[in-house]
């Protein structure tokens, strides 16, 4: 269990992310200043990445999980889906992911060397960057905040809960969300989708992303994308 200082500091930093600009404190600034020396991707790029994570998302609901998804939890999603995303999609990525060209592929994202870098970079806690990130890690190093409506959500957009002991992360697919529960049985592969009105309706308050639920920390935009 979290202790309550811990929760206190990491909700103030969430706060801070989601705060105006002209009321953002140093820690804040620390943390916008790390995403903005990534490399961005184009709006095209953009469009092309987003329809390309929701497609991963999709076949690993679809099929079940890649023997190549190899931390099965919540972040450990997204930073496939986001890795996979980045990746060239010629025909051995497409056969090695289980994605047919029956049906029609989102468009290449033509990459820079500079852009294809941000593949398996994640800036950590501790401000180094690596193959891993936690998600309170995520989205305080590797996002920007959008909203706590989801009406300002876009394809690909994380939507953050902070639990105290524990943090959880749903992908906004639009009319769905996906999520990974964390946990993994012979019977259960852990992977979900829930309906929006559905996931806001749900019976455990904590986690229906509305603005009055004070684990809902909101909607979150990878920093790298335009």
């Amino acid at each position: 269990m979290a202790s309550r200082q811990s929760l206190t500091v990491r909700r103030r930093c969430l706060r801070l992310l989601a705060a105006p600009l002209a009321a953002a404190a140093a820690p804040a600034f620390a943390l916008k200043r790390a995403v903005d020396t990534q490399a961005r991707l184009t709006q095209a790029q953009t469009r092309a990445f987003q329809a390309w994570m929701l497609r991963i998302v999709s076949a690993q609901v679809e099929r079940g999980p890649s023997p190549r998804w190899q931390h099965r939890d919540c972040a450990g999603l997204v930073r496939f889906a986001v890795n996979e995303a980045l990746a060239v999609h010629d025909a051995r990525w497409l056969r090695a992911n289980g994605i047919g060209t029956d049906r029609r592929l989102p468009p290449e994202l033509n990459l820079t060397p500079a852009q294809a870098a941000l593949r398996n970079r994640w800036v950590q806690s501790d401000g180094k960057v690596g193959h891993f990130v936690t998600a309170i890690a995520l989205v305080q190093n590797n996002s920007r905040f959008v909203s706590r409506e989801l009406s300002m959500a876009s394809p690909g957009d994380l939507l953050f809960f902070d639990q105290g002991d524990e943090q959880h992360l749903m992908v906004w697919m639009g009319a769905r969300i996906a999520y990974h529960t964390g946990t993994v049985t012979p019977m259960d592969n852990g992977l979900r989708t829930v309906d929006v009105q559905q996931l806001t309706m749900w019976k455990d308050t904590r986690w229906q992303p509305t603005v009055d639920n004070p684990n809902f920390a909101g909607v979150f935009r990878l920093s790298f994308l335009s």
